[in-house]
């Protein structure tokens, strides 16, 4: 019997000296210079680092910003900007506290570029890189199964893109509008023919201009898209595998607009402004119905 005591009252003892070694332990971490920085870096919310990132980029805003302020781009970009700071504020408090080192490495090299592209590249180029540097950046603090991509879209989209889209992109868009209404106006039985990127219908020569390149479409259909998978609980696979249809949405919604009024212009007289912008919104309004139905259809099913 008292040889049991005895050792019970040995284990009691080790087990306060065990307690008492671990407490000293955590107290010269705690208090030693390193530690003392650890701490305060590890109290700094993830916000606040996107927020140092966003500003050691500042000259691609500053350019951003003069551009859409001179007249030069459409200000679409401000809608999509104010989209993607309500997403970013609405998803800070799932934020990781220890951010994946191999996106934050990924964050760190476009931001590099990005800054050298200052000097070498057109300015365009630079922000582009600067906005995936950002969305970069903040998908390393991203909680798992979200999807990153919708907010790295709306970044792009943020930027003054419509003119150089126009630019670059819009003959090539007007001219396969121009043939795909010419294939379905002669289906309806219509006389139609393309040149280049004018019709010519029944006799009567009518020329896709820049509207009708669908730039614009093509742009309010992909924020859509971005924007309700942002703020709704998708994988980036579901929305990788949504993007063909919202391009077909797209497609065909600036053909069938096309369509009617070239149709109308080669049989009355050329429609009003008032009417062709009806048209016009009434096809947009359509095209971005679709897209929320095709993106919401998927939202909550993860792969």
């Amino acid at each position: 019997m008292a040889r049991a005591a005895r050792r019970r009252r040995h284990r009691r003892r080790d087990r306060r000296v065990a307690s008492a070694a671990g407490l000293s332990v955590h107290k010269v971490i705690a208090t030693s210079r390193s530690g003392r920085w650890q701490g305060r870096l590890d109290a700094v919310p993830p916000i606040a680092w996107l927020a140092l990132q966003a500003a050691a980029l500042w000259t691609h805003w500053r350019w951003a910003a003069a551009r859409v302020g001179d007249g030069s781009d459409d200000p679409l970009g401000v809608v999509a900007l104010a989209a993607l700071l309500w997403a970013v504020l609405r998803l800070a408090p799932a934020l990781r506290g220890q951010p994946r080192l191999g996106w934050l490495a990924t964050a760190l090299g476009l931001s590099i570029a990005a800054t050298v592209a200052t000097f070498i590249a057109a300015p365009l180029i630079g922000a582009l890189l600067a906005a995936l540097a950002l969305a970069t950046g903040l998908r390393a603090f991203m909680p798992a199964g979200r999807a990153s991509l919708p907010f790295a879209g709306l970044a792009v989209l943020a930027l003054p893109l419509v003119s150089s889209l126009q630019f670059y992109a819009g003959y090539p868009l007007r001219v396969l509008t121009a043939q795909l209404s010419t294939w379905g106006l002669q289906l309806a039985g219509v006389a139609a023919a393309r040149s280049g990127s004018a019709m010519t219908v029944e006799g009567r020569l009518i020329v896709v201009d820049a509207p009708c390149s669908g730039v614009q479409m093509v742009w309010m259909a992909y924020f859509c898209a971005c924007a309700v998978a942002a703020f709704g609980d998708m994988s980036d696979r579901r929305f990788i595998a949504k993007l063909p249809w919202i391009g077909l949405i797209v497609l065909s919604g600036n053909v069938l607009r096309n369509s009617v009024l070239v149709l109308l212009e080669a049989r009355h007289a050329a429609p009003s402004d008032a009417v062709h912008q009806g048209i016009g919104l009434v096809a947009l309004a359509l095209v971005c119905a679709a897209v929320v139905a095709v993106v919401r259809g998927g939202r909550d099913a993860r792969a």
